[in-house]
C-alpha cells in the first residue's frame, strides 16, 4: 500500500525493534483521506498481528500512540513605537483550520519487517 500523507521516521534499537513516527497536517478537504490512511495502517496492524497489541516491554508485538489537533493560525502585524518603546499588535484574518495527526508505532523485529514490506518503507 502506498502512503500519501504519512511519512515515517524510523528509530531502531540494537535488537531490531523499531519505532515509526509520522505527522501529517492537512486542510479540511484532505482530512477524510488522511483519516482513511491512518485507519488502513492501524487496521493492517490489528489484522496481521491480532491480539498482539501491547507495550513491547509488557510482551506485545506492536503498539501505537495516536493524537490529533486542530490548528488555527491568526497572523499579527507587529509595530514598534520608538518614542514609547512599546509594541502594538493588530490581528489579521484567521487562516482556515489545519488538522494535525501524529502517529507513533512501535514493533518487534518481526512486526517491523512486515510493516516495512507492506507499506514500502525503507
Amino acid at each position: 500500500m502506498e502512503l500519501h500523507y504519512l511519512d515515517f521516521d524510523i528509530s531502531e534499537d540494537d535488537d531490531g525493534a523499531a519505532v515509526f513516527d509520522a505527522m501529517a497536517s492537512v486542510g479540511a478537504s484532505q482530512l477524510p483521506a488522511l483519516w482513511a490512511e491512518v485507519s488502513a495502517v492501524l487496521a493492517w496492524g490489528h489484522r496481521e498481528f491480532p491480539q498482539a497489541r501491547a507495550p513491547l516491554d509488557e510482551g506485545g508485538e506492536w503498539d501505537y500512540l495516536l493524537e490529533g489537533a486542530t490548528e488555527v493560525r491568526t497572523p499579527q502585524s507587529l509595530d514598534f513605537d520608538l518614542y514609547t518603546a512599546t509594541l502594538t499588535a493588530t490581528s489579521g484574518v484567521p487562516a482556515p483550520a489545519r488538522h494535525a495527526i501524529t502517529l507513533s508505532i512501535s514493533g518487534t523485529p518481526g512486526f517491523s519487517e512486515a510493516f516495512r514490506a507492506h507499506f514500502g518503507i525503507a
